[in-house]
């Protein structure tokens, strides 16, 4: 009887190992949405390949609008670190000097470091700052070809996040001849090239914006 039992629990135990063996190793799926925490809000990011989602219209980001171009420009600079200084001084996620702080009202480098929340709104102040700054140039400008560059509003933007309104300004004054590079090598044509065709629309151009107000 012993015997049996053993014949049976063994054989129960074989036929359940090989059945889990002909179940596809490759059964997860990917996840449509990930979940990212940056401002103190969620922020939801839907799977960076367009196939996977075909059918759905209306979620919160399609990789061509403020969120999308916001995280781009921020890995591109640091790689999304918050806490990142590099060997010239620049901070944070978005990578700010000290000059671009001040100009829209933050004048404490520590605490901008250890604020994540603060760090989101400066780069949509400066980003309004520049818009007004800029209004005329992509006014003018949108749309055209320049050496090489097909010109747009979030292509100028980044350009005037990497070197400043005026490096953007002397682009357009020299018709793109003569641009502007930082110490790294990066150039103002790049990222005029790899920022381009997001939807700003959302950011209003502001000429005194401040962090604060």
């Amino acid at each position: 009887m012993i015997k049996k039992w053993y014949f049976y629990a063994s054989l129960v135990v074989i036929i359940t190992f090989l059945s889990l063996g002909f179940i596809p190793s490759d059964h997860e799926t990917k996840p449509w949405f990930l979940i990212e925490k940056t401002d103190g809000s969620e922020y939801i990011f839907p799977s960076k390949e367009k196939e996977d989602y075909p059918k759905i219209t209306n979620v919160p980001f399609t990789g061509n609008r403020l969120i999308g171009f916001k995280e781009a420009v921020a890995f591109k600079e640091s790689q999304g670190q918050y806490r990142l200084v590099n060997t010239l001084g620049y901070m944070g996620k978005y990578q700010f000097g000290s000059k671009a702080l001040r100009a829209i009202g933050i004048n404490d480098n520590k605490a901008f470091l250890k604020d994540p929340a603060l760090q989101e709104k400066a780069f949509l102040t400066l980003l309004a700052k520049n818009k007004w700054i800029l209004r005329y140039e992509i006014k003018k400008y949108e749309g055209k070809i320049i050496n090489g560059i097909e010109i747009t509003e979030s292509g100028i933007l980044a350009a005037a996040h990497l070197g400043g309104a005026g490096s953007v300004k002397n682009f357009f004054k020299n018709n793109g001849g003569r641009h502007f590079r930082d110490a790294f090598g990066t150039s103002l044509k790049s990222y005029m090239r790899d920022f381009a065709g997001y939807d700003l629309s959302f950011i209003k151009a502001d000429s005194d914006a401040k962090v604060n107000d």
